[in-house]
Protein backbone atom coordinates (compact mmCIF):
# COMPACT_ATOMS: atom_id res chain seq x y z
CA UNK A 1 0.00 0.00 0.00
CA UNK A 2 1.31 3.45 -0.89
CA UNK A 3 1.01 6.25 1.64
CA UNK A 4 2.06 9.88 1.56
CA UNK A 5 3.06 12.14 4.44
CA UNK A 6 3.90 15.82 4.51
CA UNK A 7 7.10 16.75 6.33
CA UNK A 8 8.56 20.27 6.57
CA UNK A 9 6.34 21.25 3.67
CA UNK A 10 7.45 18.38 1.41
CA UNK A 11 5.26 15.45 0.39
CA UNK A 12 7.06 12.14 0.78
CA UNK A 13 5.78 8.92 -0.76
CA UNK A 14 6.34 5.72 1.20
CA UNK A 15 5.84 2.89 -1.27
CA UNK A 16 6.57 0.10 1.20
CA UNK A 17 7.00 1.70 4.61
CA UNK A 18 3.55 0.62 5.76
CA UNK A 19 2.98 -2.44 3.62
CA UNK A 20 -0.14 -4.27 4.79
CA UNK A 21 -0.73 -1.28 7.10
CA UNK A 22 1.95 -2.48 9.53
CA UNK A 23 2.91 0.06 12.17
CA UNK A 24 4.74 0.15 15.48
CA UNK A 25 2.73 1.19 18.52
CA UNK A 26 4.45 2.67 21.53
CA UNK A 27 2.67 3.16 24.84
CA UNK A 28 3.62 4.05 28.40
CA UNK A 29 2.32 2.51 31.59
CA UNK A 30 0.84 5.87 32.62
CA UNK A 31 0.21 9.33 31.20
CA UNK A 32 3.52 10.09 29.42
CA UNK A 33 3.47 13.68 30.70
CA UNK A 34 3.09 12.75 34.36
CA UNK A 35 6.43 11.29 35.38
CA UNK A 36 8.58 12.57 38.24
CA UNK A 37 12.40 12.68 38.49
CA UNK A 38 13.86 9.20 38.84
CA UNK A 39 10.50 7.45 38.40
CA UNK A 40 10.65 4.35 36.23
CA UNK A 41 9.14 4.81 32.78
CA UNK A 42 7.82 1.66 31.14
CA UNK A 43 7.38 1.71 27.36
CA UNK A 44 5.71 -1.15 25.49
CA UNK A 45 6.48 -1.49 21.77
CA UNK A 46 4.11 -3.63 19.72
CA UNK A 47 4.04 -4.42 16.01
CA UNK A 48 0.50 -3.86 14.76
CA UNK A 49 -1.09 -5.22 11.57
CA UNK A 50 2.10 -6.94 10.46
CA UNK A 51 3.82 -10.33 10.85
CA UNK A 52 6.71 -10.25 13.30
CA UNK A 53 8.07 -13.72 12.60
CA UNK A 54 11.79 -13.56 11.87
CA UNK A 55 11.99 -9.87 12.79
CA UNK A 56 13.09 -7.83 15.77
CA UNK A 57 12.14 -4.51 17.31
CA UNK A 58 15.35 -2.53 17.79
CA UNK A 59 15.18 0.57 19.98
CA UNK A 60 17.33 3.47 21.07
CA UNK A 61 16.78 5.67 24.11
CA UNK A 62 18.05 9.25 24.21
CA UNK A 63 17.01 12.12 26.44
CA UNK A 64 17.61 15.54 27.88
CA UNK A 65 20.14 14.01 30.28
CA UNK A 66 22.46 13.06 27.42
CA UNK A 67 22.28 9.35 28.19
CA UNK A 68 21.88 6.72 25.46
CA UNK A 69 20.75 3.11 25.64
CA UNK A 70 19.98 0.50 22.99
CA UNK A 71 18.22 -2.83 22.95
CA UNK A 72 16.06 -5.20 20.93
CA UNK A 73 13.60 -8.02 21.21
CA UNK A 74 11.52 -10.38 19.04
CA UNK A 75 8.83 -8.60 17.04
CA UNK A 76 6.42 -11.49 17.62
CA UNK A 77 5.58 -10.08 21.03
CA UNK A 78 5.69 -6.75 22.83
CA UNK A 79 9.14 -5.35 23.65
CA UNK A 80 9.34 -3.56 26.99
CA UNK A 81 11.77 -0.69 27.58
CA UNK A 82 12.37 0.60 31.10
CA UNK A 83 14.18 3.85 31.76
CA UNK A 84 14.00 7.07 33.78
CA UNK A 85 15.04 10.73 33.75
CA UNK A 86 16.43 12.64 36.71
CA UNK A 87 15.38 16.16 35.70
CA UNK A 88 12.57 18.13 34.04
CA UNK A 89 12.63 17.20 30.36
CA UNK A 90 11.85 14.38 27.97
CA UNK A 91 13.04 10.89 27.12
CA UNK A 92 12.91 9.85 23.46
CA UNK A 93 12.38 6.25 22.36
CA UNK A 94 13.05 5.55 18.71
CA UNK A 95 12.36 2.00 17.46
CA UNK A 96 12.23 0.08 14.17
CA UNK A 97 11.20 -3.34 13.00
CA UNK A 98 14.37 -4.91 11.59
CA UNK A 99 15.88 -8.22 10.57
CA UNK A 100 17.94 -9.84 13.34
CA UNK A 101 21.29 -8.08 13.68
CA UNK A 102 20.33 -5.19 11.43
CA UNK A 103 21.20 -1.66 12.48
CA UNK A 104 18.64 1.08 13.03
CA UNK A 105 18.20 3.17 9.90
CA UNK A 106 16.52 5.95 11.81
CA UNK A 107 13.79 8.40 11.03
CA UNK A 108 15.99 11.08 12.63
CA UNK A 109 13.37 13.80 12.37
CA UNK A 110 13.62 14.60 8.69
CA UNK A 111 13.58 11.84 6.06
CA UNK A 112 11.53 8.66 6.17
CA UNK A 113 13.42 5.82 4.45
CA UNK A 114 11.23 3.49 2.41
CA UNK A 115 10.41 0.24 4.09
CA UNK A 116 10.77 1.51 7.66
CA UNK A 117 8.14 0.56 10.24
CA UNK A 118 9.00 2.75 13.20
CA UNK A 119 7.93 4.38 16.44
CA UNK A 120 9.25 7.75 17.56
CA UNK A 121 7.87 9.03 20.84
CA UNK A 122 8.61 9.55 24.47
CA UNK A 123 7.62 10.73 27.91
CA UNK A 124 8.26 13.76 30.07
CA UNK A 125 9.33 14.49 33.64
CA UNK A 126 7.97 17.49 35.56
CA UNK A 127 6.83 18.91 32.24
CA UNK A 128 5.22 21.98 33.84
CA UNK A 129 8.59 22.97 35.35
CA UNK A 130 10.50 23.11 32.04
CA UNK A 131 11.87 26.53 31.14
CA UNK A 132 14.26 27.77 28.46
CA UNK A 133 17.89 26.76 28.52
CA UNK A 134 19.27 30.30 28.12
CA UNK A 135 17.78 33.50 29.62
CA UNK A 136 16.25 36.17 27.38
CA UNK A 137 18.53 39.04 26.27
CA UNK A 138 18.45 41.84 28.85
CA UNK A 139 17.53 44.41 26.21
CA UNK A 140 14.85 42.22 24.60
CA UNK A 141 12.04 44.80 24.87
CA UNK A 142 14.28 47.70 23.86
CA UNK A 143 15.38 45.76 20.78
CA UNK A 144 11.80 45.27 19.65
CA UNK A 145 10.83 48.86 20.40
CA UNK A 146 13.65 49.91 18.10
CA UNK A 147 12.52 47.53 15.37
CA UNK A 148 8.95 48.74 15.54
CA UNK A 149 10.29 52.28 15.15
CA UNK A 150 12.31 51.17 12.12
CA UNK A 151 9.16 49.75 10.56
CA UNK A 152 7.11 52.85 11.35
CA UNK A 153 9.73 54.93 9.52
CA UNK A 154 8.75 53.17 6.27
CA UNK A 155 5.35 54.58 5.24
CA UNK A 156 2.74 51.99 4.29
CA UNK A 157 1.80 53.65 1.04
CA UNK A 158 1.75 52.70 -2.63
CA UNK A 159 0.64 49.18 -1.77
CA UNK A 160 0.33 47.10 -4.94
CA UNK A 161 -2.92 45.14 -5.03
CA UNK A 162 -3.72 42.98 -8.08
CA UNK A 163 -6.94 41.00 -8.40
CA UNK A 164 -6.70 37.40 -9.60
CA UNK A 165 -9.38 35.10 -10.99
CA UNK A 166 -11.21 33.11 -8.31
CA UNK A 167 -13.88 30.47 -8.90
CA UNK A 168 -15.47 31.15 -5.52
CA UNK A 169 -18.15 33.83 -5.82
CA UNK A 170 -18.04 34.41 -2.05
CA UNK A 171 -14.58 36.02 -2.09
CA UNK A 172 -12.27 38.14 -4.18
CA UNK A 173 -8.63 37.09 -4.47
CA UNK A 174 -5.66 39.47 -4.68
CA UNK A 175 -1.89 39.54 -4.57
CA UNK A 176 -0.51 42.30 -2.35
CA UNK A 177 2.94 43.87 -2.12
CA UNK A 178 3.49 46.20 0.83
CA UNK A 179 6.53 48.45 1.42
CA UNK A 180 8.43 47.26 4.47
CA UNK A 181 11.57 47.75 6.52
CA UNK A 182 14.30 45.20 5.89
CA UNK A 183 15.54 43.88 2.57
CA UNK A 184 12.20 43.12 0.89
CA UNK A 185 8.51 44.07 0.93
CA UNK A 186 5.77 42.04 2.56
CA UNK A 187 3.91 40.00 -0.06
CA UNK A 188 1.03 37.57 0.06
CA UNK A 189 -2.37 36.43 -1.14
CA UNK A 190 -5.42 38.21 0.20
CA UNK A 191 -9.02 37.01 0.11
CA UNK A 192 -11.85 39.39 0.94
CA UNK A 193 -15.56 38.49 1.18
CA UNK A 194 -17.61 39.87 -1.70
CA UNK A 195 -20.62 40.64 0.49
CA UNK A 196 -20.46 44.11 2.07
CA UNK A 197 -19.82 44.16 5.79
CA UNK A 198 -17.25 43.99 8.57
CA UNK A 199 -15.35 40.74 9.08
CA UNK A 200 -12.82 38.99 11.32
CA UNK A 201 -9.29 38.90 9.91
CA UNK A 202 -6.79 36.06 9.80
CA UNK A 203 -3.10 36.04 8.85
CA UNK A 204 -1.48 32.74 7.89
CA UNK A 205 2.09 31.54 7.49
CA UNK A 206 3.72 28.55 5.79
CA UNK A 207 6.18 25.88 6.96
CA UNK A 208 9.84 25.97 5.99
CA UNK A 209 9.58 23.99 2.76
CA UNK A 210 6.11 25.08 1.71
CA UNK A 211 7.09 28.72 2.24
CA UNK A 212 8.71 28.38 -1.18
CA UNK A 213 6.63 26.33 -3.61
CA UNK A 214 3.17 26.69 -2.12
CA UNK A 215 3.51 30.38 -1.33
CA UNK A 216 5.24 31.33 -4.56
CA UNK A 217 3.29 29.89 -7.43
CA UNK A 218 -0.15 28.92 -6.20
CA UNK A 219 -2.88 31.03 -4.67
CA UNK A 220 -4.60 29.76 -1.52
CA UNK A 221 -7.51 27.46 -2.09
CA UNK A 222 -9.95 30.35 -2.20
CA UNK A 223 -12.64 28.07 -3.59
CA UNK A 224 -12.96 26.66 -0.05
CA UNK A 225 -13.33 30.06 1.62
CA UNK A 226 -16.72 30.54 3.23
CA UNK A 227 -16.68 34.28 2.68
CA UNK A 228 -16.90 35.03 6.40
CA UNK A 229 -13.42 36.48 7.06
CA UNK A 230 -10.52 38.36 5.50
CA UNK A 231 -7.46 36.15 5.03
CA UNK A 232 -3.88 37.17 4.24
CA UNK A 233 -1.46 34.30 3.51
CA UNK A 234 1.87 36.04 3.93
CA UNK A 235 5.08 35.01 2.22
CA UNK A 236 7.97 34.43 4.62
CA UNK A 237 10.43 35.77 2.05
CA UNK A 238 8.89 38.82 0.43
CA UNK A 239 9.29 37.53 -3.10
CA UNK A 240 7.08 38.44 -6.04
CA UNK A 241 4.09 36.19 -6.58
CA UNK A 242 2.99 34.25 -9.66
CA UNK A 243 6.39 34.34 -11.33
CA UNK A 244 7.90 31.47 -13.34
CA UNK A 245 9.91 28.68 -11.74
CA UNK A 246 13.24 30.13 -12.90
CA UNK A 247 12.58 33.29 -10.86
CA UNK A 248 12.08 31.30 -7.66
CA UNK A 249 15.14 29.13 -8.27
CA UNK A 250 17.30 32.23 -8.59
CA UNK A 251 15.58 34.05 -5.74
CA UNK A 252 16.09 31.13 -3.40
CA UNK A 253 19.83 31.24 -4.06
CA UNK A 254 19.90 34.85 -2.83
CA UNK A 255 18.54 33.76 0.56
CA UNK A 256 21.33 31.26 1.13
CA UNK A 257 24.37 32.26 3.16
CA UNK A 258 27.75 30.60 3.62
CA UNK A 259 26.40 27.33 2.27
CA UNK A 260 23.30 27.35 4.48
CA UNK A 261 19.66 27.59 3.47
CA UNK A 262 17.64 30.46 4.88
CA UNK A 263 17.90 31.08 8.63
CA UNK A 264 20.57 28.41 9.28
CA UNK A 265 23.83 30.38 8.92
CA UNK A 266 25.44 30.88 12.37
CA UNK A 267 27.59 33.75 11.08
CA UNK A 268 24.57 35.58 9.65
CA UNK A 269 22.64 34.85 12.85
CA UNK A 270 25.40 36.19 15.10
CA UNK A 271 24.00 39.70 14.71
CA UNK A 272 20.24 40.13 15.28
CA UNK A 273 20.22 42.85 12.61
CA UNK A 274 21.59 40.52 9.91
CA UNK A 275 19.80 37.32 10.94
CA UNK A 276 17.35 36.10 8.32
CA UNK A 277 14.63 36.18 10.96
CA UNK A 278 15.03 39.98 11.19
CA UNK A 279 13.47 40.61 7.78
CA UNK A 280 10.83 37.95 8.40
CA UNK A 281 9.66 39.68 11.57
CA UNK A 282 9.41 43.04 9.82
CA UNK A 283 7.20 41.42 7.19
CA UNK A 284 5.03 39.76 9.84
CA UNK A 285 4.40 43.10 11.56
CA UNK A 286 3.78 44.92 8.28
CA UNK A 287 1.40 42.20 7.06
CA UNK A 288 -0.64 42.59 10.24
CA UNK A 289 -0.61 46.37 9.88
CA UNK A 290 -1.93 46.12 6.33
CA UNK A 291 -4.60 43.57 7.26
CA UNK A 292 -5.86 45.88 10.01
CA UNK A 293 -6.02 48.77 7.53
CA UNK A 294 -8.53 46.97 5.33
CA UNK A 295 -11.93 48.70 5.53
CA UNK A 296 -13.63 45.29 5.71
CA UNK A 297 -11.99 44.40 9.05
CA UNK A 298 -14.33 44.46 12.04
CA UNK A 299 -11.64 46.04 14.22
CA UNK A 300 -11.66 43.36 16.92
CA UNK A 301 -11.00 39.79 15.70
CA UNK A 302 -7.46 39.11 14.46
CA UNK A 303 -6.11 35.57 14.30
CA UNK A 304 -2.61 34.27 13.43
CA UNK A 305 -2.15 30.65 12.35
CA UNK A 306 0.44 28.27 10.95
CA UNK A 307 2.55 25.19 11.57
CA UNK A 308 6.29 24.65 12.03
CA UNK A 309 7.97 27.78 10.63
CA UNK A 310 4.44 29.13 10.25
CA UNK A 311 3.91 28.49 13.95
CA UNK A 312 7.07 30.46 14.72
CA UNK A 313 5.81 33.40 12.67
CA UNK A 314 2.40 33.21 14.33
CA UNK A 315 4.06 33.45 17.73
CA UNK A 316 5.95 36.54 16.57
CA UNK A 317 2.65 38.00 15.36
CA UNK A 318 0.94 37.44 18.72
CA UNK A 319 3.89 38.81 20.72
CA UNK A 320 4.63 41.85 18.57
CA UNK A 321 1.09 43.05 17.84
CA UNK A 322 -1.20 43.42 20.88
CA UNK A 323 -4.28 43.43 18.64
CA UNK A 324 -3.85 39.76 17.72
CA UNK A 325 -6.63 37.93 19.57
CA UNK A 326 -5.85 34.30 18.74
CA UNK A 327 -2.71 32.33 17.91
CA UNK A 328 -3.55 28.90 16.51
CA UNK A 329 -0.46 26.84 15.78
CA UNK A 330 0.96 23.34 15.53
CA UNK A 331 4.49 21.92 15.90
CA UNK A 332 6.01 25.42 16.34
CA UNK A 333 9.63 25.68 15.20
CA UNK A 334 12.67 27.10 17.01
CA UNK A 335 11.33 26.97 20.57
CA UNK A 336 14.25 27.02 23.02
CA UNK A 337 17.02 27.24 20.42
CA UNK A 338 19.48 27.64 23.28
CA UNK A 339 18.41 24.35 24.84
CA UNK A 340 21.46 22.73 23.25
CA UNK A 341 23.59 24.82 25.62
CA UNK A 342 22.27 22.80 28.58
CA UNK A 343 22.40 19.45 26.82
CA UNK A 344 18.82 19.14 25.67
CA UNK A 345 18.04 16.55 23.03
CA UNK A 346 17.84 17.56 19.37
CA UNK A 347 17.46 15.82 16.05
CA UNK A 348 19.76 16.44 13.11
CA UNK A 349 17.92 19.42 11.60
CA UNK A 350 18.04 22.49 13.80
CA UNK A 351 19.27 26.07 13.90
CA UNK A 352 22.60 26.32 15.71
CA UNK A 353 22.47 28.50 18.81
CA UNK A 354 24.11 31.90 18.85
CA UNK A 355 23.09 34.50 21.48
CA UNK A 356 21.52 36.87 18.93
CA UNK A 357 18.80 34.28 18.26
CA UNK A 358 17.43 34.93 21.73
CA UNK A 359 15.57 37.92 20.31
CA UNK A 360 13.58 35.64 18.00
CA UNK A 361 13.12 32.55 20.17
CA UNK A 362 9.45 31.82 21.01
CA UNK A 363 10.34 31.03 24.62
CA UNK A 364 11.19 34.71 25.07
CA UNK A 365 8.21 35.89 23.01
CA UNK A 366 5.79 33.90 25.17
CA UNK A 367 5.58 36.34 28.08
CA UNK A 368 4.95 39.20 25.64
CA UNK A 369 1.77 37.63 24.28
CA UNK A 370 -1.03 39.52 26.05
CA UNK A 371 -3.79 37.85 28.05
CA UNK A 372 -6.25 39.08 25.43
CA UNK A 373 -4.79 36.54 22.97
CA UNK A 374 -5.65 32.86 23.27
CA UNK A 375 -2.85 30.45 22.26
CA UNK A 376 -3.85 27.03 20.95
CA UNK A 377 -1.24 24.41 20.04
CA UNK A 378 -3.21 21.77 18.18
CA UNK A 379 -0.36 19.27 17.92
CA UNK A 380 2.96 18.78 19.67
CA UNK A 381 4.72 15.52 18.85
CA UNK A 382 6.38 13.47 21.56
CA UNK A 383 8.65 12.14 18.80
CA UNK A 384 9.15 15.42 16.93
CA UNK A 385 12.82 16.31 17.08
CA UNK A 386 12.61 18.98 14.43
CA UNK A 387 10.51 20.86 17.01
CA UNK A 388 11.53 19.02 20.21
CA UNK A 389 8.95 18.58 22.96
CA UNK A 390 11.20 20.18 25.61
CA UNK A 391 11.31 23.41 23.61
CA UNK A 392 7.57 23.48 23.04
CA UNK A 393 6.99 22.80 26.74
CA UNK A 394 9.30 25.70 27.66
CA UNK A 395 7.34 28.02 25.35
CA UNK A 396 3.99 26.80 26.67
CA UNK A 397 5.06 27.18 30.30
CA UNK A 398 6.25 30.76 29.74
CA UNK A 399 2.85 31.83 28.42
CA UNK A 400 0.68 33.98 30.66
CA UNK A 401 -2.10 34.17 28.05
CA UNK A 402 -4.98 31.65 27.96
CA UNK A 403 -3.55 28.48 26.45
CA UNK A 404 -4.09 24.85 25.49
CA UNK A 405 -1.96 22.14 23.95
CA UNK A 406 -2.43 18.63 22.59
CA UNK A 407 0.52 16.25 22.93
CA UNK A 408 0.51 13.30 20.51
CA UNK A 409 2.35 10.07 21.30
CA UNK A 410 4.36 8.69 18.39
CA UNK A 411 3.94 11.86 16.34
CA UNK A 412 7.01 13.15 14.55
CA UNK A 413 7.17 16.41 12.66
CA UNK A 414 5.20 15.17 9.69
CA UNK A 415 3.70 11.88 10.80
CA UNK A 416 0.90 10.91 13.17
CA UNK A 417 0.51 7.15 13.71
CA UNK A 418 -2.80 5.31 13.42
CA UNK A 419 -4.89 5.41 16.58
CA UNK A 420 -2.52 7.95 18.09
CA UNK A 421 -2.92 8.67 21.79
CA UNK A 422 -3.51 12.36 22.50
CA UNK A 423 -3.05 14.21 25.77
CA UNK A 424 -4.69 17.60 26.15
CA UNK A 425 -3.49 20.20 28.59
Amino acid sequence: MKKTITLLGFSLSLASAYAADAWLRGTTAKDPLAYTPGEEMVFTLTLEDGAGVGKEIAWERTGDDGKKEKGRGAATGPVVVKTSLDRPGFVRIYAEVVAPGAELVGYKGRNVPKGIVFFDGGAGVNVDAIRQGVPAPKDFDAFWAKHKANLAAVPMKDVKVVELPCANAKVKLYTVEIPCAGPRPATGYLTVPTAPGKYPARIGFHGYGSSWGKAATAAPECVKDKGNEIVLMLSAHGFELNRDAAYYREFRKTTQSNGHTHAFDPKQNSDPETAYFCGMTYRVMRGLEYLKSRPEWNGKDLKAFGGSQGGLQSIWAAALDPQVTACEISIPWCCDIGGTEVGRNRGTWYVEWVPALGYYDPVNMAARIPKSCKVVISRAGLGDYTCPPTGIAAFFNNLTAPKSIVWVQGSTHGYVPPKAERYAR
